[in-house]
């Protein structure tokens, strides 16, 4: 009888501490989760675009209410397959400040030679931003490029500091500033209504290169709780370059989870190349994979094999 209770004494110990140890304690996980997140509905909040000109010392553009600054690679010589690879094609290092009350977060890509990478990441960490992506846009491009995503929010103020600071590393490493170097151009003699027609989107010239951005005006997205828009990074785009018999044509995508395998799968079929895949963002919701790829061919083929990718996107299912 004495072991009887005994075991069922046991039991009931047993059993409770397991309740505790596998039960979250009163919020525990979810209130880290809510200290991680700020609600913020778009067009609730302004940037203060003078403060951030001020301390950046660099003009951006101004855009539904987001300020994004853009610094081009004048001074980076990147060829891949014979084709030079100027800003226009994927060749800007880019901040973009989104408010949210009275702080902002900021979203940015940096392009970087494998000598800028470690001074360059160093910086990022000492101005108290996240690092959540590294990876590269082409294959065969000489010399190596990186492209390194970072994420940071707080008042503008700081965080417009920051932003400079990180740019002015880039500076030192390479001893001169990277927009002030001549500005090349490319060569295009594309049927752009041709293209236009297949895609079902119109582009913008620079430069001899001719550029798709297309939005994902059917994904909700936030980061730590706040609107990502296409504005701020999450799109697909393509820039072509190039003549009707060989063209060259190089972009991104933005996609759902299920959407990751039939683009992939839809862009190798038609003879377009995916070099890379990866996270831009680490706290998104929902999440998206981006893909980077590249094409070099008859500039119809191409965009009929690019448009039968979009296909497989929310996006072109809206229309």
């Amino acid at each position: 009888m004495r072991s009887h209770f005994f075991l069922s004494t046991l039991a009931l110990t047993l059993f409770a501490a397991c309740n505790q140890q596998t039960s979250p304690k009163a919020g525990s996980a979810n209130v880290e989760m809510k200290k991680d997140t700020i609600a913020c509905a778009p067009g609730s909040s302004k940037v203060d675009t003078t403060i951030i000109q001020q301390l950046t010392g660099m003009k951006g553009v101004y855009k539904n209410g987001e300020y994004k600054i853009t610094v081009p690679q004048h001074d980076l010589k990147i060829v891949v397959d014979g084709f030079r690879i100027i800003p226009a094609m994927g060749l800007s290092s880019w901040t973009c400040f989104t408010p949210c009350a009275d702080s902002v977060m900021v979203m940015g890509d940096i392009v970087l030679t494998e000598t800028d990478l470690s001074p360059v990441q160093q910086e990022v960490i000492k101005q108290g931003f996240s690092i959540t992506a590294i990876h590269n846009h082409f294959v065969r491009n000489h010399p190596n490029v990186m492209y390194m995503h970072i994420d940071g929010k707080g008042k503008a103020d700081k965080v417009a500091a920051s932003v400079k600071s990180i740019f002015e590393k880039v500076k030192t490493v390479r001893g001169h500033d990277p927009k002030e170097s001549k500005p090349d151009s490319v060569t295009n003699t594309l049927d752009i209504p041709k293209l236009d027609s297949i895609l079902g989107h119109k582009g913008e010239w620079s430069k001899g290169v001719y550029k798709y951005t297309i939005g994902r005006p059917d994904v909700s997205l936030q980061e730590h709780g706040i609107p990502v828009s296409s504005f701020a990074g999450l799109n697909t785009w393509a820039a072509w370059q190039g003549t009707p018999e060989r063209a060259a044509v190089a972009g991104d995508f933005a996609m759902l989870e299920k959407e990751v395998s039939p683009v992939i799968s839809t862009l190798v079929e038609n003879g377009i190349e995916v070099v890379a895949v990866h996270n831009h963002m680490v706290h998104e919701d929902p999440r998206i994979f981006f893909l980077h790829y590249w094409g070099v061919g008859n500039a119809e083929k191409l965009a009929n094999g690019l448009k039968a990718a979009l296909d497989q996107t929310g996006k072109a299912k809206l229309h």
